[in-house]
């Protein structure tokens, strides 16, 4: 059973950045692809970055550039870095393991003046 638990998220300025955290309980951590996600409210869920076993990442449009994907995998944690935040930044953050559906409670990032 997959277990996640998210951390990090608040409220900030625009132009800011915030540190967010995945804590992943599953055996063999290191042989799964990790993603987070978000979603804004009236919004589906959506995918904002990856990264592989080999460290390969990748981003959406809308983040690339300013987000920035990492894993640990001897503490099993994923990070997602977000510099530059903008309003429509503004979403509960989700870390997922691909390809399991479980979900945490996510941690809820507001970005506003």
């Amino acid at each position: 059973q997959v277990q996640l638990v998210e951390s990090g998220g608040g409220l900030v300025q625009p132009g800011g950045s915030l540190r967010l955290s995945c804590a992943a309980s599953i055996t063999l951590f290191r042989l799964y692809t990790m993603a987070w996600y978000r979603q804004a409210p009236g919004k589906q869920r959506e995918s904002v970055a990856t990264i592989t076993t080999a460290g390969t990442t990748n981003y959406s449009d809308s983040v690339k550039g300013r987000f920035t994907i990492s894993r640990d995998n001897a503490k099993k944690m994923v990070y997602l870095f977000m510099n530059n935040l903008k309003p429509e930044d503004t979403a509960v953050y989700y870390c997922n393991v691909r390809p399991f559906d479980n979900w945490g409670q996510g941690t809820q990032v507001t970005v506003s003046s």
